[in-house]
């Protein structure tokens, strides 16, 4: 039985030498193409999860603790968001607030689920979208999934989303948080230029 082989490309010009795949290797890069173009939209769509997750519990902490300045709420609320997605930042002021704050920080973190139940849907599957894009990018050692499922806020019944699911999501969330501008119809752009 014979192999069917794709030419795919020339490897460096120099060698005018020409690259053949069978067609698992050819499904293989068109995958990790489509992947690498992929990854990098997933992850914005991530960020754009955590930028109302921060703008919620932000508000919500402010509510329950009128004492705290807006400085100190906002590391809270930033120290939580960063242990929720698994992200150290260990540059000053921020990594002594941390430690000295440590017992607040993870206090208020198990308390995510209960007191922004609404956010579970959306910070379930950004948390598994971020995952899945570590894994692609080969990102060990992350165990945000985990400490997300002890807290609360992980719904374990729930399926992974599909990009495009998750990313519509982002989006409308996106535009109701005024975090993303929805792109012109085209006859408003052309109009506009002609101006």
């Amino acid at each position: 039985m014979y192999k069917k082989y794709y030419t795919v490309g020339i490897l460096p010009v120099r060698s005018g030498i020409e690259t053949h795949y069978t067609a698992t290797e050819y499904h293989r890069l068109i995958i990790m193409s489509f992947e690498s173009k992929l990854i990098p939209v997933m992850r914005e769509g991530v960020e754009v999860v955590k930028m109302i997750f921060f703008k919620k519990l932000h508000a919500s902490l402010a509510g329950e603790y009128p004492e705290w300045d807006a400085k100190f709420s906002s590391m809270v609320t930033g120290a939580i968001v960063n242990q929720t997605f698994g992200t150290t930042n260990d540059q000053e002021p921020f990594l002594s607030f941390n430690e000295e704050n440590r017992e607040l920080i993870n206090k208020e973190a198990g308390n995510v689920a209960s007191r922004l139940e609404e956010m579970r849907i959306p910070l379930t599957d950004a948390l598994r979208m971020q995952s899945l894009c570590d894994q692609m990018d080969e990102v060990e050692g992350k165990s945000y999934l985990k400490t997300a499922q002890e807290a609360g806020i992980l719904i374990d019944e729930r399926d992974l989303p599909m990009p495009n699911s998750f990313m519509d999501m982002v989006r409308r969330m996106g535009k109701a948080f005024g975090l993303i501008i929805p792109p012109l119809p085209e006859e408003e752009v052309s109009s506009d230029t002609t101006q």
